[in-house]
């Protein structure tokens, strides 16, 4: 396991190498003063603790470039401020620590990131993921068999599922709800009559979610779950 602490703050580094060191003794340590020293390294931690007020490149700026190096490692934010947790979301961080915490929920923290790492290297290991299911649909008079995984986003209209994939729109009478069961969480209710496929998604607002191809609705109460799960979704795959 290797992980990483980048933060101006001699004293914060040596206090999180000191609880890393407790935790996780066999593990590959590396502390950085700035962003400019952490994107310069040619080393790739698993895990990066990486506070956001920093002089020079800030947390934020530095984890948007590394994202662009890489999109495996497993950013944790710590930081003494909340104001930058939405922008977090945006760079796939696995958490956002607030100073000062006690050690029980470092040591959580840190582990549900050592776990998410380890499964993540099993699956790269494995060869590649779980294929998603298909769906046997009627349309058209003809029984056809969709990949999930092929489906940019669906929505309801006129009594009718609407299937947009990259290459077809396929309109079949069904239920939304059974669709979104069926597609398990690939896929995000972002509105009551669309469902999208995180996959496929470019980017996305408190009203709109734009995807690789057309665009969906955003209910104004579903916008901080789909956040969430959007975040989940990235962790998963170790990407943005």
């Amino acid at each position: 396991m290797r992980i990483a602490v980048c933060d101006d703050d001699k004293e914060i580094r040596d206090m999180l190498a000191e609880k890393i060191g407790k935790l996780y003794p066999e593990a590959d340590l590396w502390l950085y003063r700035s962003g400019e020293e952490l994107l310069s390294s040619d080393k790739e931690p698993d895990i990066l603790l990486l506070d956001i007020q920093m002089p020079g490149k800030s947390g934020m700026e530095t984890a948007k470039e590394l994202r662009r190096k890489s999109r495996k490692a497993i950013i944790i934010f710590v930081t003494a401020l909340d104001d930058f947790v939405f922008q977090a979301f945006d760079v796939g961080a696995f958490h956002y620590l607030v100073k000062p915490f006690d050690d029980g929920k470092f040591a959580e923290i840190l582990q549900n990131a050592v776990e998410q790492s380890e499964d993540r290297k099993k699956l790269e290991s494995a060869g590649r993921e779980k294929e998603m299911p298909s769906l046997m649909i009627t349309a058209g008079g003809k029984h056809i068999t969709v990949n999930l995984g092929d489906i940019v986003y669906a929505e309801v209209f006129d009594r009718k599922v609407i299937l947009h994939t990259m290459d077809a729109d396929i309109e079949y009478y069904g239920k939304m709800k059974e669709l979104e069961e069926k597609a398990g969480d690939e896929f995000y209710r972002t509105h009551r009559s669309f469902l999208v496929n995180f996959g496929f998604i470019k980017k996305y607002d408190a009203t709109t979610v734009y995807l690789k191809k057309g665009q969906a609705l955003m209910a104004k109460q579903n916008y901080q779950e789909f956040v969430k799960q959007y975040l989940r979704y990235n962790q998963r795959k170790g990407r943005r």
